[in-house]
């Protein structure tokens, strides 16, 4: 055995340089934009999510509430990095996932006594885009949480679920057909590294809930409320599946 040491370990050390070496065959949105689109994105001044950004900044400095306190009066400012390349997550004394709306939500429940935010409201949308743009560049990382795993599995399970009139599945657009044109734009591999995301088509910022939401509509499928714990699933599996890929901060796709 103490022969054969050195060559198990240049075996070993040949096959982890040649797994290194294979690109990553995962592709964010953004490289299937055409370089005016990404242009757009990459140049604060341009991105109009941008705009959302500011306005979150402002909120989060603004008091709210009954208890009379602001976010920053809590967490202080530029505290948020990374904090939404890990959502969603189990907060602390709590059973259920939420993702990062959710977790803005209880925030403002619970320590500021404040009212909740509508579903895809400027505010709540400008908030999740003034943290989420602090994750920048930065890899995103899904807790490793065993409490998840089930919910993952069930994410997961509802990905390659085939609904709708159109009796299709996530899997069957984004994993068999990713690549192709579809209305001439390139269907994407779906994965949630840009949310939320500025889409030309809605004129606005939208998150990851109204996309999903909006591809049920497509295969028409009864699409699922706002608060539907399955959303929250199939977006726990979504980032498990880019874990490690890069957030973009606010995207801005067709």
């Amino acid at each position: 055995m103490r022969r054969w040491a050195p060559a198990l370990a240049c075996v070993f050390a040949a096959s982890l340089a040649v797994a290194q070496s294979i690109p990553d065959p995962r592709r964010s949105g953004y490289r299937d934009m055409g370089p005016a689109l990404q242009k757009m994105q990459d140049d604060d001044t341009a991105n109009p999510g941008m705009l959302f950004v500011q306005k979150g900044a402002g909120l989060w400095r603004t008091p709210a509430g009954a208890s009379g306190k602001s976010c920053a009066d809590c967490h202080g400012e530029g505290s948020m990095k990374g904090v939404a390349a890990r959502y969603p997550a189990i907060p602390r004394g709590r059973e259920t996932p939420v993702d990062l709306e959710g977790r803005i939500e209880l925030c403002r429940s619970d320590n500021q006594q404040a009212g909740k935010l509508a579903p895809e409201s400027d505010e709540l949308l400008a908030l999740t885009a003034y943290v989420a743009s602090q994750s920048r560049g930065l890899p995103i990382a899904p807790p490793d949480d065993p409490r998840l795993s089930r919910l993952k599995a069930e994410g997961e399970a509802l990905y390659r679920l085939r609904q709708g009139q159109l009796n299709l599945s996530c899997a069957i657009c984004h994993d068999d057909n990713a690549g192709k044109k579809l209305a001439g734009i390139t269907v994407p591999q779906a994965h949630p590294t840009g949310y939320p995301i500025y889409r030309l088509e809605w004129q606005t910022l939208g998150s990851l809930k109204r996309r999903l939401r909006n591809c049920l509509v497509g295969i028409r499928a009864e699409p699922l409320a706002w608060d539907a714990p399955e959303l929250v699933s199939l977006e726990l599996y979504l980032m498990e599946r880019a874990r490690g890929m890069t957030m973009e901060g606010v995207g801005v796709r067709p």
